[in-house]
């Protein structure tokens, strides 16, 4: 296999894990003003992504920082063309690190109050544009011969990239409820399970529009297969979690997200950019990679790097693996 469908593959699987991980985080923030009725049940809500949303947040520098290194051409024209959708991104990704930290500075409701919005807004609106984002990638933008991004804002707010929003964001609200059902206890466990369930028909139904018209884009055999996968999961899930079995039901909505990212990323390949105006300035896994050296040095690397880091983030959801509940919280 030619490194540059290694790195391509790479970087598919890292975008994977972060959708994962940090989409049960995205999906707790956008839960907590619904599942948090009192300011005790919303700390149990943050405590359960307390001590590793900021490790997943790792999973999305390390997939920049691959693209960057192992095909610079993609970044370069991806960072540039989506600038105010990743700004937004990464605007909303800061405030929320902010809110989780100072929530608990101050004892004023109203304060606190201000904070919980800020993770919601932080939450919400990076489920809602990495689908945008992803959804126009696969679905081609306006590059010239020389690779630049020649639209406009209004160029990716087309319908499919706005399903595709809606599609990333009702998943990741799934997979937080069951999240949320799977690391608690009580009162705020039972209605995160029978909202999960709720949650989940809705995503069934976008998600099955939003691959089906993926495939009618841009398809291959992987990539069928990848999306019937992905839809068999997500059902699953959904039917684990309706008889309570929170673990099945994690492990559902996850292996749906991976699924569902393998199944963009197999239609995709072996283009990383495909242009809507020209042939030419489609970007390729080939034309947009670093050179063969680089992209040797990085495996060695990775070789080395990679099980060390899936480990000891391995061994921090084992440490914080409990469940906790409002008896778990005090009062002040």
């Amino acid at each position: 296999m030619e490194l540059t469908t290694v790195w391509f593959l790479l970087v598919a699987v890292l975008f994977t894990g972060y959708f994962i991980l940090e989409g049960f985080d995205f999906g707790v923030g956008m839960l907590l003003p619904v599942l948090g009725r009192d300011d005790r049940e919303r700390r149990v809500l943050i405590n359960t992504i307390g001590p590793v949303w900021d490790g997943n947040e790792v999973w999305l520098i390390t997939a920049g920082g691959a693209m960057f290194a192992a095909f610079p051409e993609w970044y370069a024209t991806l960072f540039s063309g989506f600038y105010l959708p990743l700004l937004l991104i990464l605007l909303a990704l800061i405030i929320r690190g902010v809110a989780f930290e100072y929530r608990h500075k101050r004892p004023e409701a109203s304060w606190k109050r201000r904070w919980d919005t800020a993770i919601f807004v932080g939450s919400l609106v990076p489920a809602v544009l990495w689908g945008v984002a992803f959804a126009n990638i696969l679905r081609g933008v306006p590059l010239d011969a020389e690779h630049e991004y020649v639209g406009g804002l209004i160029d990716l707010l087309n319908p499919y990239s706005l399903l595709g929003g809606a599609t990333t964001a009702a998943l990741f609200l799934t997979h937080g409820a069951v999240f949320i059902a799977l690391k608690t206890v009580g009162d705020v466990r039972e209605r995160a399970g029978a909202l999960a369930v709720r949650l989940g028909v809705v995503t069934a139904v976008l998600a099955v529009a939003f691959l089906s018209w993926t495939l009618t884009i841009r398809s291959s055999t992987a990539a069928v297969v990848f999306a019937v996968g992905a839809a068999l999961a997500l059902l699953g899930g959904l039917a684990a979690a309706r008889v309570r079995r929170e673990g099945w039901a994690f492990a559902g909505t996850a292996v749906a997200i991976a699924l569902a990212v393998a199944t963009l990323f197999a239609a995709l390949f072996p283009n990383v950019m495909p242009s809507t105006l020209d042939a030419a300035g489609t970007l390729t896994a080939t034309n947009a990679a670093s050179t063969p050296y680089t992209l040797k040095i990085m495996t060695w690397v990775a070789v080395v790097f990679t099980p060390i880091v899936l480990a000891y983030q391995g061994w921090t959801y084992w440490v914080f693996r409990k469940r906790i509940g409002v008896a778990h919280i005090p009062h002040h």
